[in-house]
Formats: C-alpha cells, sequence, structure tokens
C-alpha cells in the first residue's frame, strides 16, 4: 500500500521505488518472451527509423520531445509506421509515467480511473503521466468526451494512434485540444536498417542468423511499408530456417535464413485495406478513375487488390455498374448490360470464379468509348426542375382521359410518317432542343445524334 501522506518533494517514498523496482522485473521478465517486433522496439529517438518529416530534427514533434514540453498528439499514419513505438520513446525520453488503454475493451470507468490516478501521481510526486490509446478512433463519443477535460488541464498528456483520419473520426473537442501529426509509411530502406538490426541486437537474434541482401530485400518487399510486419516475418523464418534437415542447430556458425524460409513463413502477404477505411476508400477511387481513364491494366490492379483484401464482389459490380452509365452511357449501351450480368454473377456465383465475371465487365467499361452526357443531362434537368418555376406540359402530350381533352391541340404520332420521326415539340415552353443532353461526340451514342440529324432534315410527310 502507498503511505498515506503525501510527500512535499518531488521524490519517490520507499514504497513507491519498490514498486518501480518490482514492475522493472515484471518488465524483463516479459520482454524475454515477446515477439521480435517488441523486443526490438527502439528505446530512444537515436535508435527511431524513418518519419523524418514527423519527428526530424527540426520539426516540431522532435523539439517538443527534446525540449520536454509536449502537448496532447495524435499519430496518424498506416500499420506498422512507428506510433506506439513513438509514443514509448516520448515516455522514456521525458521521464513520464506510460500507461495504456485499450480503445477496445477500455470503459469510461477505466479512463477516469486512469485520469484520478494520473491527477496523484502529479500532485504527489510532480511525475506527468502520458496516456496512450491505441486507435483512438474506435473510443466512443462518451470514453471521448471524458478525456476532454483531464487533456485540457494537461493531467494527462494524451497520445493516441490511429490508422483513420482523425478529422473524420476523432471528437473535433479532442482534435483541438491537440496536435495532429502524420506518419507515413516506411520505404525499403529504413525496413532494411530494422531487419539488419534485430539479426544483430542483443534483444533480436544476437547475430544467431544470417540473411544475405537479397533475403533482406524479399522481407521488406513483402512487408510493404509495415516495419511490425517485416520483422514478425524475420522470426517466422528464423524458426522455419532452424528446423531444416541441413542444419545443424548447435553449430557455431550463423544460421543462413533463406528465400525459401521467407517463402514458408510468409506464404501469402495481404496488403493493407481496410473495408470501414480511409485505404478502402483510395483503392475504390483508384478502381473507379482507371476506368474512367480507359487504363485496363491499372483497371485490373486495383480490381486485384480489392478481390485479395475479400472486398464483397456485389459491392465491386455496383461500381462497375454505376459507372457503366455514368462514365460509358449510351457511347456503348451494352456496357451497362455486360455489368448487370457480372453483378448477377456475383449474387448467384461468388468468389473464387466470379472474380473472372468482375475482371470482363471492368474492362469492358474501361475499354469502352467514354461519354458522360446520362449523368450530365438527368443533372442538368434536375438542376432546372428544382431552381425554376412550375413549366406547364404542351396540351398535345397531355393524357386524353379526361373531361375537355377535345380541345387540347393535336398530337402528331411518329408512326405515321415515313422515318418514324416528325418535327414536334416535347419541352415545355422556356426551354429548347439541347438544354440539357449534348453527346460526347464517341461511340454509338455519337452516330444515333447524326442519325437523328438527317432523319430531321428529310421531308416529313402523312404516310
Amino acid at each position: 500500500m502507498r503511505v498515506g501522506v503525501a510527500p512535499a518533494f518531488n521524490v519517490m517514498t520507499k514504497w513507491e521505488l519498490m514498486d518501480d523496482l518490482f514492475s522493472a522485473g515484471e518488465r524483463a521478465q516479459r520482454l524475454k518472451y515477446a515477439p521480435l517486433a517488441v523486443r526490438m522496439r527502439p528505446t530512444s529517438l537515436d535508435e527511431y527509423v524513418g518519419q523524418t518529416k514527423a519527428v526530424g530534427p527540426d520539426s516540431w514533434l522532435r523539439r517538443a520531445i527534446e525540449h520536454d514540453v509536449l502537448s496532447s498528439v495524435i499519430l496518424y499514419g498506416p500499420a506498422g509506421t512507428g506510433k506506439t513505438t513513438l509514443a514509448h520513446v516520448i515516455a522514456a525520453h521525458t521521464r513520464s509515467e506510460f500507461v495504456e488503454v485499450s480503445a477496445v475493451t477500455g470503459t469510461v470507468k477505466d479512463l477516469r480511473r486512469e485520469i484520478d490516478e494520473a491527477q496523484r501521481r502529479l500532485m504527489a510526486f510532480g511525475r506527468r503521466t502520458i496516456l496512450f490509446i491505441d486507435e483512438i478512433h474506435r473510443f466512443s463519443r462518451s470514453q471521448q468526451d471524458a478525456l476532454l477535460h483531464a487533456v485540457e488541464n494537461r493531467t494527462v498528456i494524451m497520445i493516441g494512434a490511429t490508422t483513420e483520419n482523425p478529422y473524420f473520426e476523432v471528437n473535433s473537442a479532442l482534435i483541438s485540444r491537440s496536435r495532429v501529426v502524420e506518419l507515413e509509411a516506411l520505404s525499403e530502406d529504413d525496413i532494411a536498417v530494422l531487419v539488419r538490426r534485430a539479426l544483430a541486437d542483443e534483444r533480436g537474434l544476437s547475430g544467431r542468423f544470417s540473411a544475405a541482401d537479397e533475403v533482406v530485400s524479399a522481407i521488406c518487399r513483402l512487408a510493404a511499408g509495415d516495419a511490425r510486419s517485416a520483422l514478425t516475418t524475420l522470426e517466422l523464418a528464423s524458426e522455419v530456417a532452424i528446423t531444416r534437415p541441413d542444419v545443424d542447430a548447435e553449430a557455431q556458425q550463423p544460421i543462413a535464413i533463406t528465400l525459401d524460409d521467407v517463402q514458408m513463413a510468409t506464404p501469402r502477404r495481404g496488403l493493407p485495406y481496410d473495408k470501414d477505411g480511409d485505404m478502402h476508400y483510395d483503392i475504390i477511387s483508384a478502381f473507379i478513375k482507371s476506368m474512367r481513364g480507359s487504363d485496363p491494366d491499372a483497371t485490373v490492379y486495383w480490381l486485384a487488390r480489392m478481390i485479395d483484401a475479400g472486398e464483397d464482389p456485389k459491392f465491386i459490380a455496383r461500381r462497375i455498374m454505376i459507372q457503366a452509365s455514368e462514365d460509358v452511357g449510351n457511347a456503348d449501351p451494352q456496357a451497362f448490360l455486360v455489368a448487370a450480368a457480372a453483378f448477377k454473377a456475383a449474387e448467384v456465383i461468388g468468389y473464387p470464379e466470379c472474380r473472372i465475371n468482375l475482371a470482363q465487365a471492368a474492362l469492358y467499361v474501361a475499354l469502352a468509348p467514354k461519354s458522360n452526357a446520362c449523368e450530365a443531362s438527368i443533372d442538368a434537368a434536375l438542376a432546372d426542375v428544382r431552381s425554376s418555376g412550375r413549366r406547364e406540359v404542351p396540351s398535345y402530350l397531355r393524357d386524353r382521359h379526361r373531361p375537355g381533352s377535345e380541345d387540347y391541340g393535336e398530337y402528331r404520332y411518329p408512326h405515321d410518317y415515313p422515318s418514324g420521326w416528325v418535327d414536334q415539340r416535347y419541352l415545355p415552353e422556356g426551354l429548347e432542343r439541347g438544354a440539357f443532353w449534348h453527346p460526347a461526340g464517341r461511340g454509338w451514342e455519337e452516330w444515333r445524334f447524326e442519325q437523328g440529324a438527317r432523319d430531321r432534315t428529310e421531308p416529313s410527310s402523312s404516310s
């Protein structure tokens, strides 16, 4: 138990010191059996790799850490870019108590308990508390609101980490009390530094294994910017290597990790893709724009990224159907029929076979002549409907099943004329032909427009 009266000076009591020593022992024991990625976590800014823009020598964050004047911050970036590591480095550098709260299992009660403890720690021992919240976007609104006062008066220094855009996912009041720092995916060179360090460092594999440059490059490439993934792959590959029949585990020479070991450790690479997050929207956006831009290779690549991530095939098919009307339209009316068939295939066939149907439809839309006349015309007509006054239906176009219809004007039936067309006004007064629809000048749409123009110039006579 802790002493009842807090000392007035900024030192630990005997009991605080004993607690700290026991905690250090427990941490060392846990670290001994921790995954390689955890054991190799940098403990200082000098060890921290990459993120020059965010935490380089001239950055705000670096200066704030070095001068111990850090305020609350939200670290935003893809998985494996060092958000959690940076939070630990900050805590060690500023000599603050480091407390981690789960955004998945934590409750408002948990938060308030940690805030109360931080308040006691600050008043009794003058020691600040860094409250680290991983995946802070998963906190409910009430949980985020519970943080506001403690963050505002600096009872805690909050470090939130998120893979989602905080401006969309985090309470605006909490953002206004914090600084958002964006981290980027690590380069292969950055990850190579970490892999080679892990091979040699006593915290890592302690020189018991070696890896040729091509093996390190393969690990870095498979990691796709994720340092944690690279170190996990290295650890698994070392476990595969030590079980090879040709390896003597008792030998003094380092065991060489091979490309086959890496392949066996990671038979399938999963590229980042969060169905509810930014990556999801970025990839579907790239897919749509590639179809619109008539690039078949880019179209099928982004389609493959979605399929590989397990995206709902009906979601993909719906996007293809939309593009078939929005970007192809009547330049090639067949595109919509192909897209509709792909949607039906996604419904009744599913993966893996419907990947072929999706590819056929997406490539058809990508290769088809393009016209946005359908979208542009309906949007222009809707704008007129919503902004103009009421426009009357010409009398000869009205329904005639009502009293007084005999006084309506004469309706000329197009099929009574040789070309199936007769010059007749269909728009209400105040609107003229060409007010909304304009052909794009390509494909069937343009051909039909030119054909219609010829029909309109031929003399019309009653059959």
